[in-house]
């Protein structure tokens, strides 16, 4: 039986976020990922979730049927696609009432793929599905390595922009390109890891039993980022089209 936590989650070295319509780009910090509080079995609730809305209770409780039913579909598809990688999946709310809507894939001090769901997230889905959906997204984004792609690119463009300004006698000008380099090399291929993710975790979310075309619903109610330059996700349609066309080879249409 999984362990769900609730708790304040810090997080660094992350992969992939669902924002809601109200959100703007996701935080990231500098801190090791950390629940702060002891981790709750599923079948009970932190008082002040037990004490919300009938709806979060709901919505509480449909997450927890989620884990559940994707969990052991991400670990069985982490170990025959990624053997080297630690599957261990473990999943968490992040209860800080200040933290933005969002949702990220991240790794624990040991090593263990977390994934988790700022609580306004979940206060924004509207569906079992749509819930199923961000949290095969994200697993799928640590299956295809999308955290080590990513700190690989960002090293790379760290000391391409490092050389380019090697001969500056200001030490703080290097260091500066580096750090632009990576803030770029980071992004390179950010929106090709986002339609990766989608399409891997259209197929989780249909192996644990949920609609994958229904829990896609909710790009319908993000901001669209369209095609900016050196933004991290591509455009609504593109990635709806993926997911549409994902879900048609698993039988699955909009008729």
């Amino acid at each position: 039986m999984f362990r769900l936590t609730f708790g304040i989650i810090v997080a660094a070295s992350l992969a992939g976020c669902a924002v809601s319509p109200d959100a703007r780009a996701p935080q990231q910090t500098t801190a090791s990922p950390a629940p702060v509080v002891p981790d709750v079995m599923p079948d009970t609730m932190p008082a002040a979730v037990a004490a919300a809305e009938p709806d979060a209770r709901a919505s509480v409780r449909s997450l927890i049927a989620a884990v559940d039913a994707i969990e052991p579909v991400a670990e069985a598809m982490c170990r025959d696609r990624s053997p080297t990688l630690n599957c261990d999946f473990e999943f968490a709310i992040d209860m800080n009432p200040n933290a933005q809507p969002n949702a990220f894939q991240t790794l624990d001090k040991s090593g263990r793929p977390l994934i988790a769901m700022t609580v306004a997230l979940l206060a924004e889905t509207r569906n079992a599905d749509e819930i199923a959906f961000i949290l095969s997204h994200e697993a799928a984004h640590h299956i295809e390595g999308h955290l080590d792609r990513q700190r690989r690119n960002a090293t790379i463009g760290a000391a391409i922009m490092g050389q380019l300004v090697g001969l500056s006698d200001d030490p703080a000008v290097g260091r500066k390109a580096a750090e632009f380099g990576a803030a770029i090399g980071a992004r390179a291929y950010s929106k090709d890891f986002e339609l990766e993710a989608d399409t891997l975790g259209t197929i989780i979310a249909a192996q644990a039993g949920y609609n994958p075309l229904r829990g896609a619903d909710f790009f319908f109610r993000i901001p669209d980022p369209g095609n900016t330059f050196l933004g991290t996700h591509p455009a609504n349609a593109d990635r709806l089209r993926v997911v549409t066309r994902t879900a048609a080879r698993l039988g699955f249409t909009n008729s």
